[in-house]
């Protein structure tokens, strides 16, 4: 395995492959990075893994500074996996002020991006750039943040990139929490009550299943049982898996009827994500 850190080696590196799947990442990996990584060797003949923290999608009070970097214990965990790791400086992919964006798609105002303005931009804007760097086939991105793989679908479409997106199952630990490298910054008291979020989306999973289609007072309660457990709700949402858009009540339409349940809440000081997908189609 090979540790990179410039983009004229990359492309040297890469300039022969026949097939190329990418799995990106900010780094400190748990076990849903491995699995996409694992999932990418079914996709390509060489496997890249980058690891960045990309500042463009911190807001100012967010975490950018304290999020942990942990390069060589990530390299560690690629080693039999990836083929290439590519781990560049700031001022590799931002050599000087950036001043061109992907303008990205108005559901990128709506849920994360309602609370987190000018995130998806800087998103969209990074993983652009990855993907004309390294150029691949095909590139996996884990579905706890459907939100993000939903804009990355439709930047990869609307810009006719020759690239394959995968979407990567949520790994979960064992009591259902989704892993995040974010999770470590639960107390141990916190960690306890974080499975609750995973439990209210089933929950709701369950109701709508059983015929329950009001949509928005599933909704009310999903945020009054968490607030009562001192949560700080940013949202959940009934969605349509397609588009984003708010699912509809109306059972017979089949364009209504893949849903996906979305929501964010933060815990003590640490946010968290999560979704369910709910398919009623027969």
């Amino acid at each position: 395995m090979q540790v990179i850190s410039t983009i004229a080696e990359l492309r040297a590196r890469l300039g022969n492959e026949r097939t190329i799947a990418f799995v990106p990442t900010m780094g400190n990996l748990h076990e849903g990075h491995l699995n996409l990584v694992r999932q990418a060797r079914e996709h390509g003949s060489c496997v890249v893994a980058s690891i960045f923290v990309n500042p463009l999608q911190f807001g100012p009070s967010e975490d950018f500074d304290r999020y942990p970097r942990t390069l060589e214990a990530d390299c560690a965990q690629l080693h039999g996996l990836a083929d290439v790791v590519f781990a560049p400086p700031a001022n590799e992919i931002y050599p000087a002020q950036q001043t061109v964006f992907v303008e990205p798609p108005p559901i990128a105002s709506e849920l994360c991006g309602a609370t987190r303005p000018g995130h998806f931009r800087g998103m969209a804007t990074v993983v652009l750039k990855l993907l004309n760097i390294v150029q691949p086939h095909a590139a996996l991105f884990g579905k706890k943040d459907y939100q993000q793989l939903h804009i990355i679908r439709r930047m990869v479409s609307e810009l006719n990139l020759p690239v394959r997106i995968v979407g990567g199952e949520t790994v979960r630990a064992a009591d259902g929490l989704a892993l995040s490298s974010r999770n470590q910054y639960l107390s141990a008291g916190e960690r306890g009550e974080a499975v609750f979020l995973y439990r209210t989306l089933q929950g709701m999973r369950q109701a709508i299943l059983q015929g329950e289609r009001d949509f928005e007072r599933l909704q009310e309660r999903a945020v009054e049982a968490l607030a009562a457990r001192d949560w700080l709700v940013d949202y959940v949402a009934v969605r349509n898996q397609s588009d984003l858009q708010p699912a509809s009540p109306v059972k017979d339409d089949l364009a209504q009827r893949e849903l996906v349940i979305l929501a964010a809440a933060q815990l003590g000081n640490t946010r968290l994500l999560d979704n369910v997908e709910v398919c009623l189609v027969d």
